[in-house]
């Protein structure tokens, strides 16, 4: 009982000395301001729909805001004035109290009634036309709080939406899409709507040619007179609208300056024009082909001006990598005493060559964590179409970090890449231009990469051709119809390691993998504002189907390729993840990954670096990377390799995700799933998939973790332990009953560590 007293009373010590001391140097007749407490209807039986988020935002919009603490204690204030204030703007006093410290919030800097306004304002903005806010001040013991009382009334809701009359120009474009108008009869009385439905006009407009028209010219009076809690909106056009944002334009002239430079500004204007198409192009040096702005420009001479055209030419022109500075100018022909517009681009290239440098911090999913440095440099603009070659060589090294009853091993990498960009597709037969505002890419890549892990060797070489392009600001495709690898592998003692394991030979020969793969991803988390994201990524790959109808046998009577094995299998995987808001603080975290391969023809079993894995820092993380099934299969110990694969697998995640302060996120997670074999497989009894018995061999694992996430980058350390095993000798089984976190064996044998850079999922 003593040894539970004594912390407490220390931190309880530890709290009445902070305190004590922070007040201690405030100035004579001045109080610490805490911060402010909102009610909302306090005499009132009656309460408003979502009153804790309500009372949030209000308590977040009264100011000043208070010194920040951790657990009550003001250390940053503690600092401030520990370090006293020092006799010169330097050194270790100085830097303490101006870099480290806060200096006091007093409560002379607290406004009531400016505090009263604004969240009355806001309350009113919300619908509750009638809101009161009064506030007032506590002390106590030199501190001061402050209370604001909220007296909402009813909240409002829109009876009526009236649009202009008008049958003729502006007023008539407006009624036409009056349908998508975002104030419905019903809803409540919302300013932030009222903004958004001026924007939605607005918008409306700029695509039929009113260039020069504003969200400002639109006003929404409300008539909040006819009782009932009830409102009738009114949308009008200012008297005060200047006459030419009542007019649309149409393009005249579309002038580009691919080369634009301020220093050389009138040799450029001045140099002679090259008319291509609807284009003027201003580029003396040449510097690039005329093709080029065929797929930046949207613009036409002659058309109506709109806005998608404009925002499509302008993000192609920065997406498409080549340029620095982007610069769109419109100007009316004849100082608005017509409905033209001339058109001018100003395109700033980037340089033509550039070296970066990075140095990298690496996670992956077998529990590998490490370092790379990688060396890249860019050649841009190499065939004057807008091209970009990208030659990069990088070398790392990986710590596999697993639970203290988790074997360890090191893996070195050396990796040579060279890549090239064409912002564009090429196609042998037809010409194909996309009409979004995302650039299209055909990419040529080679590759070579040496891989050495402590029980084997993999050399890769790479060449891949393909597409990628952005189908919305969601949907992204990436597809390759000519990829073509080829795997030598070298395994540490593989007469012994095949005499154990007959299976691996097949999968561990050196092979071909030529076919085809395609990506689809779709991924909404670029909204913010939406309380549930969605991300999903679909996987197909195909090997030797087309190329094992034409391909000879080596010796060993196998479809190969150069008297190399010739895999053949068709590889399928999808991976989708739900990202849930409970609240500000709070997310919950979801993910499904299923993978499937057939493998045919040459071999039963799919080639060691196709096949899929469990257990790891981003599956399982309370089985070690590579360790977990195929189903129940039990591992022998006299395995020296260890790493298990498996044609089918199935994953399921779940994780709670909360903040905990500043930086620190805090989670609790649950992991299941486990990978199997397509076929029955006599050297691994219990790893071939079944319906009737997959479930029961499904490993299920429990944790928390802590992370700290900077926005720009995330580390995390997660502690799980497994609560069903199917790799038990006696048969999968429930292991809870096991569980004792006071046994140090206990402890040895389940608890696993895994160190990660980034989300799991």
């Amino acid at each position: 009982m003593r040894k539970r007293i004594r912390p407490l009373f220390f931190m309880s010590l530890c709290l009445v000395f902070s305190a004590c001391s922070n007040i201690k140097y405030l100035p004579a007749g001045q109080n610490l301001y805490t911060g402010a407490t909102v009610r909302i209807n306090p005499d009132s039986a009656a309460k408003i729909a979502d009153e804790k988020e309500v009372k949030d935002i209000l308590e977040s919009k009264t100011r000043p805001r208070p010194n920040s603490s951790i657990l009550g204690l003001r250390i940053k204030l503690y600092i401030y004035n520990l370090a006293g204030q020092p006799k010169k703007q330097k050194g270790i006093r100085y830097w303490l109290r101006n870099k480290v410290g806060e200096p006091p919030v007093l409560q002379s800097a607290v406004k009531i009634p400016y505090n009263n306004a604004v969240l009355g304002s806001y309350l009113i903005s919300q619908g509750y036309l009638q809101a009161k806010v009064t506030g007032d001040t506590i002390v106590k013991n030199r501190t001061a709080k402050a209370v604001y009382t909220a007296e909402t009334g009813d909240r409002y809701i829109i009876n009526k939406v009236t649009f202009p009359k008008d049958s003729a120009g502006i007023a008539r474009l407006i009624n036409q899409n009056s349908a998508n108008s975002l104030l419905k009869v019903g809803n409540f009385y919302d300013f932030d709507v009222f903004k958004a439905e001026r924007e939605r006009i607005d918008n409306d407009l700029k695509q039929s040619g009113y260039f020069y028209f504003n969200p400002d010219y639109l006003i929404l009076q409300v008539d909040s007179a006819i009782g009932n809690h009830r409102v009738n909106v009114f949308v009008k056009i200012k008297e005060i609208t200047p006459t030419a944002a009542l007019k649309p334009y149409t393009i005249n002239d579309v002038t580009i300056y691919p080369n634009f430079n301020l220093r050389r500004d009138s040799a450029i204007r001045a140099s002679k024009p090259i008319l291509y198409k609807d284009f003027i192009i201003k580029d003396p040096t040449h510097m690039f082909k005329l093709g080029v702005f065929d797929r930046l420009v949207f613009f036409q001479k002659g058309e109506l001006y709109n806005r998608k055209d404009h925002n499509q030419s302008l993000n192609r022109m920065v997406n498409i990598g080549t340029f620095k500075v982007v610069k769109a100018d419109f100007i009316p022909v004849d100082s608005f005493k017509n409905d033209q517009l001339n058109v001018n681009f100003y395109l700033t290239p980037l340089k033509k060559n550039s070296l970066s440098f990075q140095v990298l911090g690496t996670s992956k999913s077998n529990n590998f964590v490490g370092s790379e440095v990688k060396l890249t440099q860019t050649t841009r603009n190499v065939f004057r179409g807008a091209e970009q070659l990208e030659v990069s060589a990088s070398g790392g090294f990986e710590k596999q970090i697993k639970g203290s009853n988790q074997k360890q091993g090191n893996s070195y990498s050396l990796t040579g890449q060279a890549k090239l960009i064409f912002p564009r597709f090429l196609l042998p037969f037809f010409k194909f231009n996309s009409t979004n505002a995302f650039i299209p890419k055909t990419n040529i890549l080679a590759s070579y990469q040496i891989l050495d892990r402590v029980d084997y060797t993999l050399k890769a070489a790479k060449a891949e051709f393909g597409y990628g392009w952005k189908e919305s600001i969601y949907k992204e495709h990436i597809f390759n119809p000519i990829s073509i690898n080829y795997v030598k592998s070298n395994v540490v003692d593989s007469a012994t390691l095949f005499e154990k394991n007959p299976s691996l030979r097949t999968s561990l020969e050196n092979q071909f993998i030529v076919g085809l793969n395609y990506n689809f991803t779709y991924n909404d988390q670029i909204d913010q504002h939406k309380r549930n994201n969605i991300y999903f990524s679909g996987d197909l790959e195909t090997s030797g189907t087309l190329f094992g109808m034409f391909a000879s046998k080596n010796d060993a009577g196998k479809k190969a390729l150069f008297g190399t094995a010739l895999s053949q299998f068709i590889r399928l995987e999808g991976d989708v993840r739900n990202y849930y808001k409970v609240n500000k603080k709070v997310t919950w975290a979801n993910r499904l990954n299923i993978g499937y391969g057939y493998a045919y023809g040459n071999d039963r079993s799919m080639p060691f670096v196709r096949q899929f894995f469990a257990g790891g820092s981003s599956d399982i993380r309370a089985f070690g990377s590579r360790l977990l099934g195929p189903g129940s299969y039990v591992i022998p110990d006299s395995l020296t390799f260890k790493d298990q694969g498996g044609d089918i697998k199935i994953l399921f995640n779940t994780e709670l995700r909360f903040k905990i302060v500043s930086m620190l996120y805090g989670a609790t997670f649950i992991d299941a799933g486990n990978i199997w074999l397509r076929e029955k497989n006599n050297l691994k009894p219990g790893g071939e998939f079944k319906f009737n018995r997959f479930l029961s061999q499904m490993a299920i694992g429990t944790g928390a973790g802590l992370r700290v996430d900077a926005s720009f980058f995330v580390i995390r350390l997660d502690v799980a332990f497994p609560v069903r095993r199917p790799d038990l000798p006696g048969g999968p089984a429930w292991v809870i009953k096991n569980i004792d976190f006071g046994s140090s064996a206990w402890r040895k044998q389940n608890l696993t560590y895994n160190l990660g850079i980034g989300y799991p999922f």
